[in-house]
């Protein structure tokens, strides 16, 4: 008895190409989503203003996080001084003391 059609006869494909073909192109994925991610991050960097200076006793600048939150505060507390804005939006607070 002689088994016909099972398909095993035929020459294997040459043309079948490499199997490491869909990991090269996840690379290039992975690529692309990375410089998207660094764009947009820079994007993001440059229209939120992230941070004020301000001026130390011995004159030295200090950079102070604008707060995440915009709650009120409440409690007891002490004037440490005055704050004045400037026509370019900086905010500079004096001591009343001069220290």
């Amino acid at each position: 008895m002689r088994r016909v059609g099972l398909g095993r006869h035929g020459q294997l494909d040459a043309d079948g190409g490499d199997p490491l073909d869909g990991l090269v192109n996840l690379f290039d994925v992975g690529m692309v989503l990375a410089v998207a991610f660094l764009i947009a991050g820079l994007g993001m960097s440059r229209a939120l203003p992230s941070s004020t200076r301000r001026d130390d006793a011995a004159g030295a600048r200090t950079t102070v996080r604008a707060p995440s939150s915009r709650r009120t505060a409440s409690g007891r507390g002490r004037a440490v001084g005055q704050v004045y804005q400037l026509p370019d939006g900086t905010l500079v607070l004096v001591d009343p003391a001069g220290r």
